[in-house]
């Protein structure tokens, strides 16, 4: 294995991470912007105690992976700043405003009361930020991120590029809800809201996969290739796990649900990551010829490998401390709830 290859082996590993930790976070704002019934409330103070602990950990994950790409990558790391800009912008917008939004509504509470205004922006950057990372991973895929190609639709609203941005925000809602089915074991008319929910996005999510698959089949024969080549194996695990997931939803067993739907979206994207080998940046950059010096991706690794001794274990205590206690245990009500876990970090 080359030194490139660990590197953006490494590079996946985090946007893996953030997809699955990450993305919960977006599909909770989006939950949270749907929520209705006579448990409006519950819904959102459910949302709002699973994300409070966690959610500025998970955007970790997204920092990493941008410091890896402009380390080791940086010819990649320019042409994606340059060419996939307004994307890129609108995400960042959409994860300044979701996360200022989640604070501001607990905090403008404690001091002035409610402030309506915070949960649809909340709500409405949730969905913005994960469409417009899907429309730019279809461009990335269909190789339409080239400084080699001038004119013609921006590969960041092609058909397939507007079908993977909704792929994405109808996952995001899927996985949220699933995480949400464990969050709420202990309250069986909240879990079954956030069930039926996770039925919807699995429909959703199911047909716009397969009218992905259409697409590229039809119109990018390149990518096609390379998800029926390389990547078959892990596409094929994705189409087996999609009803195991539906199924465990169906019946009721949101921990295997979780795992399933986490397990979905990485069979997905390591589909694609094993099916463009070895290029990371279609159709112009491979591993070997947009990689920096050795020297630089070895002094990398060993910083990495030195920084996840502290990391690693951080976040798991986090997880451990937050994340496993007794769901039976009576929660804290929704005003202290929300405030409390919505506290800035120092």
């Amino acid at each position: 294995m080359t030194l490139a290859t660990a590197v953006a082996g490494l590079l996946w590993l985090a946007i893996s991470a953030y997809a699955v930790l990450g993305g919960a976070d977006f599909g909770g704002g989006f939950w949270d912007l749907l929520a209705g019934g006579p448990r409006r409330q519950r819904q959102r103070d459910a949302i709002a105690g699973a994300m409070g602990p966690v959610w500025e950990a998970n955007n970790v994950w997204m920092i990493f992976g941008m410091v890896v790409c402009f380390t080791a990558f940086p010819a990649v790391f320019a042409t994606l700043g340059r060419l996939l800009y307004v994307p890129f912008t609108i995400v960042l917008i959409g994860i300044v405003l979701r996360g200022a939004a989640f604070a501001f509504r607990a905090h403008g509470r404690e001091a002035v009361g409610e402030v309506p205004v915070w949960g649809p922006i909340f709500g409405a950057a949730s969905i913005l930020a994960p469409a417009f990372l899907g429309a730019a991973a279809a461009a990335i895929a269909t190789g339409r991120v080239s400084p080699h190609i001038h004119g013609g639709v921006p590969g960041w609203l092609t058909p397939i590029a507007i079908d993977l941005g909704l792929l994405a925000v109808s996952l995001c809602a899927y996985l949220a809800a699933t995480y949400l089915m464990v969050e709420t074991e202990a309250d069986p008319e909240l879990q079954a809201d956030f069930r039926r929910r996770a039925l919807a996005a699995a429909i959703v999510s199911g047909a716009l996969a397969v009218l992905a698959l259409i697409l590229a089949y039809a119109q990018w024969p390149a990518l096609w290739d390379r998800l029926s080549g390389q990547g078959l194996p892990l596409l094929l695990l994705a189409l087996v796990n999609g009803p195991i997931a539906l199924i465990a939803v169906l019946t009721t067993h949101p921990r295997i649900a979780r795992l399933a739907v986490a397990g979905q979206m990485l069979f997905v994207l390591w589909a694609w990551a094993v099916g463009q080998w070895p290029y990371i940046l279609p159709p112009d950059y491979t591993l070997s010829n947009s990689a920096g010096p050795d020297v630089t991706l070895r002094g990398l690794l060993i910083i990495v490998a030195f920084g996840m001794v502290i990391l690693l274990p951080s976040l798991f205590l986090l997880f451990r401390i937050f994340k496993g206690r007794n769901s039976a245990e009576p929660e804290p009500d929704s005003f202290t709830l929300s405030s409390r876990l919505t506290t800035p970090s120092s």
